[in-house]
């Protein structure tokens, strides 16, 4: 995170706000806290800051896009078993468990095929990656031992954390901040809505629609509670126009038949992964998914029809 874009300090009749962004994983990151206390000022400078040294961390963790992040490191050591830190660990846990939910079509190790189709540029640096292997390994290529916090690939692999680890990043950073009436934590429209805004009520939240720019597919109002979504407008291939970065595991092919997935949930690891997930599923295993974690949804299908599943917050 090389720089701050902006600090924005506010005083709202009794109320104190800080505002600030920061580029990181890949996007803008802002956070914004408010309270009424104006004692908390200084507190609330220091946990913001704290907030975005934690996406930093977990970048350093958890990027495939640098060859000395500790998933890459481990990751260069096939059939072996490597002890990894408790943040790889947990990210790499939670996208395993998507996996199984969703028979192979969320992997982790899809990383080697976003590679061949363009995704493979660090977005700081420009430097592409190119990893000298086949993309045939799988998420069953994973082996983790909780007892002993390693992981152990069974084959080569690029494994792609991006659809849990922003999450875990904004839930983390997050928890600097529960001790102030209400802030937002909001990585690149990836959020996590904590306690009440300004005026005493729970955030409202606006769910972009993913073909016009500026309008809103609805709102919802949130009270720790996190919003996620997942687009076929969001990342697009340098070297393929069209094609985006949504890719079913199982069929190699990019999923067609949302244009977004928009999920709220308790926190913002399982909105991500969920997101992700319900992106590249059929509507009817959508649905499934989504229903049986109790969760809601707001799903833009490509012909232009907007779907609603689960609890209604609109």
């Amino acid at each position: 995170m090389p720089f701050k874009m902006h600090s924005i300090k506010l005083e709202m009749g009794d109320d104190m706000e800080i505002k600030k962004t920061k580029l990181g994983m890949g996007t803008f990151i802002e956070i914004q806290v408010v309270d009424a206390n104006p004692e908390q000022l200084r507190q609330m400078e220091i946990s913001v800051d704290r907030a975005f040294q934690i996406f930093a961390a977990v970048e350093r963790v958890c990027s495939r896009f640098s060859a000395d992040s500790e998933l890459s490191k481990a990751s260069r050591k096939v059939g072996v078993a490597v002890q990894i830190s408790p943040v790889l660990f947990e990210t790499l846990r939670f996208a395993l468990e998507m996996s199984r939910l969703t028979n192979g079509a969320f992997d982790p190790t899809i990383g080697k095929t976003q590679e061949n189709i363009g995704f493979n540029r660090h977005y700081l640096t420009g430097l592409t990656i190119n990893t000298p292997i086949e993309a045939k390994a799988t998420f069953r290529d994973i082996i983790l031992d909780e007892a002993a916090r390693t992981m152990q690939l069974l084959k080569p692999a690029v494994i792609d954390l991006g659809a849990v680890a922003k999450g875990f990043a904004i839930d983390m950073a997050s928890n600097e901040l529960r001790l102030f009436e209400g802030f937002i934590v909001n990585a690149g429209g990836d959020l996590y809505a904590g306690g009440l805004d300004e005026s005493g009520s729970p955030w409202k939240i606006g769910i972009e629609h993913p073909d016009r720019e500026g309008h809103m597919l609805g709102f919802v109002r949130l009270s720790n509670q996190a919003l996620c979504t997942s687009g076929s407008y969001e990342r697009i291939s340098p070297n393929s126009p069209g094609v985006h970065h949504l890719i079913n595991a199982r069929t190699k092919r990019q999923a067609t038949q949302w244009s977004s997935c928009s999920i709220v949930a308790p926190y913002a690891m399982m909105a991500d992964a969920f997101s992700t997930a319900a992106f590249l599923l059929e509507p009817q295993d959508a649905e499934e998914l989504i229903n049986k974690a109790n969760l809601y949804g707001v799903m833009f299908t490509s012909d232009q029809q907007i779907r609603r599943i689960g609890d209604g917050l609109l």
